[in-house]
């Protein structure tokens, strides 16, 4: 058998395992929810998966190296050598993923040339998304789809996710359209995913990752308002596992 090289992102709401050939080639992808035990789960995921060499990268990558005596990456390395195996002429990355957020701009050569992170607030991640779609009775996946449909969109003045919730509750109550709420909210993390990104990464194309990457309203008002290439993966999830597989190759 050809070499076989993995890559395991241990994230807070999904794990992913990418397993990668000799030639860098994707040759098999799998996920699972991250769980109450994300060992059990990332050790339920790599079993029985062929590979001589593994890399853990995301924010259990600690506790995997503990756990199976693995070298660890850091999200941000990660993040930047997948997302320009996908696309080579990216000049950025912008990862949002359940607990945090991360704008990335990348050298001529593919490395970190510098990044900007908010793990400290929910507000501008996933999270906050999944939270307020709650709110407002949408399916996670209907979220975005609904927000883009909306003709405009109400401001929402609260960032902390607690006191947005309770805006939204008093939106609902002034007989507010839902659409619009859910547009203003998705406007609400766009501003803070451009804000990131103009202070890093001020030009080029963006290669967007993580789970809200699958959200067309956050695609079509990032794209809008920076007036730049949005280019997204056919599996945006598997970003930070791929570039973890290609190193644990190297």
């Amino acid at each position: 058998m050809d070499g076989r090289f993995a890559g395991i992102d241990i994230g807070s709401r999904t794990i992913e395992l990418v397993v990668v050939d000799d030639a860098g080639t994707v040759v098999s992808s799998r996920q699972a929810d991250t769980g109450f035990d994300p060992m059990a789960e990332a050790a339920t995921l790599i079993d029985g998966t062929p590979y001589q060499h593994i890399m853990a990268t995301g924010y259990g990558r600690g506790l995997f190296e503990l756990s199976f005596e693995a070298p660890t990456v850091t999200e941000i390395k990660a993040h930047a050598i997948g997302a320009r195996a996908c696309f080579p002429e990216a000049t950025a990355v912008l990862d949002i993923g359940g607990q945090d957020s991360k704008a990335i701009a990348l050298t001529d050569d593919g490395r970190v040339k510098k990044f900007e992170m908010n793990d400290r607030c929910a507000a501008g991640t996933g999270k906050f998304l999944e939270v307020m779609a709650r709110a407002l009775g949408y399916a996670i996946d209907d979220f975005g789809r609904e927000a883009l449909a909306a003709a405009a969109n109400i401001d929402i003045s609260s960032m902390c996710t607690v006191f947005a919730e309770s805006e939204v509750t008093s939106l609902i109550a002034r007989g507010e359209r839902r659409e619009a709420i859910a547009r203003g909210l998705h406007a609400s993390v766009m501003r803070r995913a451009v804000g990131m990104l103009n202070r890093v990464a001020p030009a080029g194309d963006i290669v967007f990752s993580g789970g809200v990457a699958r959200n067309p309203c956050m695609r079509a008002m990032l794209a809008e308002k920076l007036n730049r290439r949005i280019l997204v993966p056919d599996d945006p999830q598997m970003v930070g596992a791929l570039g973890a597989a290609l190193l644990a190759r190297a």
